[in-house]
């Protein structure tokens, strides 16, 4: 090992000491002239003279001419020196460099690296922030154009013939286009679409870049890279980075890092066209499962309100459902049900009941019928759940309604009549799905115009709240807050109902809970003018 600077500053008492240094030394006197150069600086420093002033390197000369600066460092060709100075007792000054080219090539690097680790997790965070395939495409785009390229364009795989393409130009502007047989002549881009490794940017002539993927105004293509998007399982598109003439190519250090910021691009796109499918397959299977819309049906008004027991769900135990009349039947079948559980799992048998209950409508709306036959397809079912519900038929007699209620195991409704009074219907049965025989009893009762039938879940009476968080909303609560529904449509009753009943609960528990109200319109019954959308009522 090579003694160090300091070891020969040690023992320097001249400038011919200095000279005999294993380093490159150059000694200069007051005025910046060179008065002294050893082997290794001549080999170094080919334009350096002795009793001239020294003018390369201009970082060296600068720090001489400064009084009292300590070690520098600068670049000689491409190499790169620390310079420390030591002072003789002529005045001259012995400049002592060191190469360092090694630890300033490691420097680098390392500060490359963590520059390129930084991207990496600024660039997950960014593409992880949005389920929306579209702006994952953006973010990939944009960050590409921004830290890898002058502009790149993401390509996404569908089952479409056209492909749709995000674009970011150099000016940062995003476009969107689809892209269709054209892709195929482009090298490499087939192969990445359906996942193989990428085509070295060597290989890939810039002026294979088709038309479609030179931004407007982009100037000439002096380097083209294509590199894949994988996904889950499947790929997730391909990633076209561009760069303008006269720039060099991209290196084999600048492939492999696109490849991994494309491998975390393509995980966030991937993610969000798998999300995207399962929202849609949600969709589809929940549409069944939703509450119904209700109106008004053959002059009769039907409103409903639902409530999950937990607020992010959408579907529950409890259903209500209209069936309006038909040529067979003039009733309309209102249904409201309580199945024994909540969440997911209870709303799928709600789905089935609700079919079972559709298929069993030709019975001609014979309650008996209808409750027997959905209790027999339960027990068949070997389902260890049951429901309650109540059935409801209505028709409309001159501005009268006329109903038929029976509840099978179920709270029996309640009826506001004009005069702000409640009563509750004289119905009642066995609830479904566990007995072998059900056992109803069938109230028939007439609503004048303005009063209402309120069909309610338990989740509405046994709601606990109230000041102390643990007092149950209550039958008696309930019937208090329909005083004030009095001639009131249907719809005000359901909302003042679910609005009393939320103020109740406040961020406390609460199980499932499902309104249906059934109103005789006040006034007379208007038809729709066009013949399709629901008809209205006159005060």
């Amino acid at each position: 090992m090579p003694a160090s600077p300091d070891s020969f500053r040690a023992r320097t008492a001249s400038a011919m000491d200095a000279a005999a240094a294993p380093y490159p030394v150059v000694v200069m006197d007051a005025a910046g002239y060179v008065a002294e150069l050893n082997g290794a600086a001549r080999t170094l420093l080919p334009g350096a003279r002795v009793g001239v002033a020294l003018s390369s390197p201009d970082w060296l000369a600068d720090a001489h001419r400064t009084p009292g600066t300590g070690s520098v460092r600068g670049a000689v060709g491409e190499r790169f020196f620390s310079a420390s100075p030591s002072v003789l007792p002529g005045g001259d000054t012995v400049w002592w460099m060191v190469e360092e080219t090694s630890y300033q090539s490691a420097v680098e690097e390392l500060r490359a690296e963590r520059e390129r680790t930084r991207f990496l997790t600024e660039a997950s965070s960014a593409l992880l922030a949005s389920l929306n395939l579209q702006r994952c495409m953006e973010v990939t785009a944009r960050l590409a154009a921004e830290h890898l390229a002058d502009a790149a364009l993401v390509i996404a795989p569908t089952a479409a013939r056209k492909l749709p393409v995000v674009t970011c130009d150099q000016h940062g502007r995003l476009a969107h286009d689809t892209v269709s047989g054209a892709l195929r002549s482009v090298p490499g881009l087939p192969e990445a679409l359906r996942g193989f490794p990428p085509v070295p940017s060597r290989w890939i002539d810039p002026a294979a870049a088709a038309a479609w993927m030179v931004p407007e105004g982009f100037g000439e293509v002096g380097s083209l890279a294509i590199t894949p998007l994988p996904g889950h399982g499947v790929p997730a598109g391909a990633l076209v980075l561009l760069r303008r003439a006269p720039q060099s190519e991209f290196s084999e250090s600048e492939e492999a890092f696109a490849g991994l910021f494309a491998a975390r691009a393509g995980a966030a796109m991937s993610a969000a066209r798998l999300y995207a499918e399962q929202n849609a397959i949600t969709d589809t299977l929940m549409r069944d499962l939703l509450p119904p819309t209700l109106r008004q049906v053959e002059g009769v008004e039907f409103a409903g309100g639902y409530r999950a027991s937990v607020d992010t769900d959408r579907v529950g135990g409890d259903f209500y459902d209209v069936h309006p009349a038909d040529q067979d039947c003039p009733e309309s079948l209102a249904v409201l049900g309580d199945v024994a559980g909540k969440g997911l799992e209870a709303a799928v048998l709600t789905g089935k009941i609700r079919n079972t209950l559709q298929a069993l409508l030709p019975l001609g709306r014979d309650h008996d019928q209808i409750l027997r036959g959905l209790n027999d397809a339960l027990r068949n079912a070997h389902s260890t759940r049951f429901v309650t519900l109540v059935l409801a038929s209505a028709r409309r007699e001159e501005r009268d309604v006329v109903l038929r209620l029976t509840s099978a195991g179920h709270p029996p409704p309640l009826v506001l009549r004009r005069d702000g009074t409640v009563q509750e219907a004289d119905t009642g049965g066995t609830l479904i799905g566990v007995l072998p025989e059900v056992t109803t009893r069938t109230a028939e009762l007439r609503l004048a115009p303005g009063e209402t039938c309120l069909l309610y879940t338990d989740g509405v009476t046994e709601a606990k709240g109230g000041p102390l968080g643990d007092t149950m909303f209550g039958e008696d609560r309930l019937r208090r807050a329909l005083l004030g529904c009095a001639k009131m449509p249907a719809e005000a009753v359901v909302e003042r109902v679910r609005m009393l009943a939320d103020e109740w609960i406040g961020d406390g528990g609460h199980d499932d809970m499902a309104v249906l109200a059934i109103t005789a319109p006040r006034g007379a019954h208007l038809g729709a003018v066009d013949g399709t959308t629901p008809g209205r009522c006159t005060a």
